[in-house]
């Protein structure tokens, strides 16, 4: 059976996924669910996921959650060479800790600031832009110690997946990242060289974009931690 892929239009950690199954050509069945419907919040779906989140991957009954959890198990299944996800202690607890990094700091600053104002009922705060100013001031930072051209290491890995479409997000923004020029150098990068991978973030890109001029109407959905604007 083909992997089962769960995931919803212009969801950051979904992207990620979708990166590393689209260099791997891992062939999958893609269940695309309507997040402002409220499906991953069903108790159906809380069978699949007990969080109620998406990503989510069924491959052949083995179901599994966290985009940082998906892209190792897959990157550790299907990689045919050790770039992607590295062998190596040391290479491979860089790439673990830009994982970790993402989900702590990065991408959460990042969403906090740019992503959920355009969803939920959350205004654009001083302390959350310092906070993203902090977190890009640290990746340039590992970027500098590392002297890497990508995040962890002189290739690619499964961490420049997630750490792009986080920066992806700032874009969709028009976010200046000119204060952090290795920041920018690695992501200007990644465009270059990956340009099929940037085709699957840019029109999710735009679609942010849209949302930023036009936020979505969600106030039919009853959602257990974010507010909910009302319309």
């Amino acid at each position: 059976m083909p992997l089962k892929f769960y995931s919803t239009l212009a969801s950051p950690p979904s992207l990620a996924v979708r990166q590393c199954l689209a260099y791997l050509n891992i062939q999958y069945e893609l269940e695309d669910l309507d997040y402002s419907s409220g499906t991953h919040m069903s108790e159906e779906f809380a069978k699949k996921n007990p969080q109620k989140e998406i990503p989510l991957i069924d491959d052949d009954g083995f179901q599994l959650s966290e985009s940082n959890a998906i892209l190792q198990y897959l990157a550790d299944k299907y990689a045919k060479d050790q770039t992607l996800y590295p062998k190596d202690l040391k290479e491979r607890a860089l790439v673990n800790h830009r994982l970790c990094f993402d989900l702590s700091t990065y991408y959460r600053n990042i969403c906090d600031y740019a992503v959920n104002p355009m969803f939920f009922d959350y205004p654009r705060t001083d302390l959350a832009l310092k906070k993203t100013h902090i977190a890009l001031s640290n990746f340039n930072t590992y970027l500098e110690r590392t002297g890497t051209k990508y995040a962890a290491t002189n290739h690619i890995t499964i961490a420049d997946f997630q750490l792009a479409t986080s920066t992806m997000c700032l874009e969709s923004i028009n976010f200046d990242l000119s204060d952090y020029p290795l920041v920018q150098k690695w992501y200007a990068t990644f465009k270059q060289e990956y340009p099929e991978l940037w085709k699957l973030l840019e029109p999710e890109m735009l679609v942010l974009t849209a949302c930023e001029k036009n936020p979505p109407d969600l106030s039919h959905m009853v959602h257990p931690i974010h507010p909910v604007r009302k319309s």
